[in-house]
Formats: structure tokens, C-alpha cells, sequence
């Protein structure tokens, strides 16, 4: 009588605590539901602020590009080959010498970066072992994390006199420094991201490839490299974009002279470097100088604007090829 007591004693306890265990999990996956319906919304209200500050930078450089224009005649601005807007007689607004500045500098950094940033990642994804990887990779990627200002001395006071002892011709600032560290800085940017390109390459094409006969070099410049071209290719426009939009190096070692010319001794001065120069406070609110900042700013958003178009068709190009 006793053992079936207990025997019903503990059927009672079993029955209970399966419901318990049922009431929980129908909480929990109540829980659930409530934050699977809040996510979404979340997830909408920061795509949503992303879009709206986008617009409103954008609406913002080109109203403010409309008010210059109506001080400056747009032909002027896109035709004249002096940039002296700060005369005291009559100022000139002709925008290709900054951009001539910003070009020289960018050409440069992209002439250091590319085959650096390429054969880093080359040798991190197909020759690199797992151990030399975790090390050589986020030695690499410190370099992006280093403020740009401290670049900007660095060539100054270090790349510059370097460069002068072999180019007696080069002036204190010039292009051609500015242009040497900015590709050092946009490179751990160039090698990371193709080297994640070149890694999503299926081993199978690596293992097919040396089946056929081929050495490990031309694996990965026949095979991988091609496999990889679209990742590649973005990789290397983000880097030059952000060349392009570099302030503190070319403000810091490139000078404040507008120079149409291409001589890489000289002294230049960028888009970036201008939009810095007035910011400063050398002109005032609601002057036509104080507009020219937003007319520059919009050119170079124009820029990095048909980069990122141009990088995806060639990505969505090669990407259909291969």
C-alpha cells in the first residue's frame, strides 16, 4: 500500500513538472515573438535615419552649391585654370587646380598601395600558414587605426626629408610625400579585403588547378586572383576613394598652393585641404568664400559618387564573366 502511494506520489510530481516545463516554454517562445516583431521595426527606424541623414548631407551641399553658383558663373567654376579665391582685386574660382591637386595625390597612393595591398593579400591567402596569418593580419590592420594627423607629421618631418636628399628638387611640401603615406595608409585597407575575396575561393578551383599541373603562383594569379576580381576591384576603389577624401595628410605635408601643373616637387593643395583652410575661420559667414567650401565639398562628392558607380559595374561586370 505504501509503494503505490509513493509510485502515485511520484507520477503527480512527474505530471506537474511537465507542465511547468511547458508553461515555460510557451513564456519563452512568447518572449520570442515579441522580439522578432520588435527587431524589424528597429532594423527599419536605423535604415530609415541612415537614408534621411544621407539626404540631408546631400540636400544640404547642394543648396548651398546653388547660392555659390549664383555668385560664381558654373563656367567659370569648371573652366578657369586659377584658384585664388582669397584676392583682394578680383577672385578666381576655377575648380581644376584643386582637383589637379587631389588627382596627383590620389594617382600616387593608389601607384604605393595597389601592388603592395595585392601581393600582401596574395601571400596572406595562398602562401601564408594559419599561425603567420593571425599574426602578419592585425599588424597589417593596426596601420588603418593610426590617426591620420600623426601620418600627416610623418611625412613632413620624416618622408620628406628622406625624399629631398635624393630629390634635391623637391620642395618642404610638396605631392609627392602626402601621396607616398596616404598609399601606406589605404594599403592594410586593400590587403584585407581582397585577401577575404581571394579566401571565399573555393578550394575545389585551387585543388582542380594543381591537379592540371600548375604551380602554386600560377594558381593564384591564374585561378584565385580572376575568381576573386570583383572583391578585388571594390577593394581597391574604397581605398582610393578614401585617398581622395584625405584631409590631415595633404593639409598637414601637401601645402596651400593651387597648382594646375603635374610636377609631383611642388607644392599643392587638395579639395580636402581647401574645405580645411577656409574652415579654420579665414572667411566669413555668408561670403562667397564661405560658399566655395560646399561647391568643392559637392565636386567631391561627386567624385567618390561616380567611383562607387563605376566599381560596381566593373564588379557586376567581371562577376558575370567568371
Amino acid at each position: 500500500m505504501k509503494g503505490v502511494f509513493i509510485l502515485a506520489l511520484q507520477k503527480t510530481t512527474n505530471s506537474f513538472s511537465v507542465q511547468e516545463l511547458i508553461q515555460k516554454k510557451k513564456e519563452k517562445k512568447n518572449s520570442n515573438l515579441q522580439v522578432e516583431r520588435i527587431i524589424p521595426f528597429l532594423l527599419l527606424v536605423t535604415a530609415i535615419v541612415s537614408v534621411l541623414t544621407t539626404l540631408g548631407i546631400v540636400l544640404t551641399l547642394f543648396a548651398e552649391t546653388i547660392t555659390f553658383f549664383t555668385k560664381v558663373p558654373i563656367q567659370e567654376f569648371l573652366t578657369a585654370q586659377k584658384w585664388y579665391p582669397f584676392s583682394e582685386t578680383q577672385g578666381s574660382f576655377g575648380i581644376l587646380p584643386l582637383v589637379a591637386g587631389t588627382l596627383k595625390v590620389s594617382i600616387i597612393a593608389a601607384i604605393v598601395a595597389v601592388p603592395i595591398g595585392l601581393a600582401s593579400a596574395i601571400f596572406l591567402s595562398e602562401y601564408a600558414s594559419d599561425r603567420t596569418r593571425r599574426i602578419i593580419k592585425p599588424i597589417l590592420e593596426v596601420l588603418a587605426g593610426i590617426p591620420t594627423i600623426v601620418y600627416g607629421f610623418f611625412a613632413l618631418t620624416f618622408v620628406t626629408p628622406l625624399l629631398r636628399e635624393m630629390i634635391p628638387s623637391l620642395e618642404i611640401f610638396n605631392a609627392l610625400s602626402p601621396g607616398i603615406v596616404i598609399g601606406i595608409m589605404i594599403t592594410p585597407m586593400i590587403a584585407s579585403l581582397s585577401e577575404d575575396a581571394m579566401s571565399s575561393v573555393p578550394n575545389s578551383m585551387r585543388e582542380g588547378a594543381l591537379a592540371l599541373g600548375s604551380t602554386k603562383f600560377e594558381v593564384a594569379i591564374k585561378v584565385v586572383l580572376p575568381a576573386a576580381i570583383s572583391g578585388i576591384i571594390a577593394s581597391i576603389v574604397l581605398a582610393i576613394s578614401r585617398a581622395i577624401g584625405e584631409t590631415m595628410i595633404v593639409a598637414v605635408a601637401g601645402g596651400s598652393t593651387p597648382n594646375l601643373s603635374w610636377d609631383v616637387t611642388s607644392s599643392i593643395q587638395t579639395m580636402t585641404a581647401y574645405i580645411v583652410q577656409v574652415s579654420q575661420g579665414d572667411a566669413g559667414y555668408g561670403t562667397t568664400i564661405y560658399y566655395s567650401i560646399y561647391a568643392v565639398g559637392f565636386t567631391l562628392f561627386l567624385f567618390t559618387l561616380g567611383m562607387n558607380l563605376l566599381a560596381q559595374f566593373i564588379s557586376r561586370r567581371f562577376r558575370e564573366e567568371y
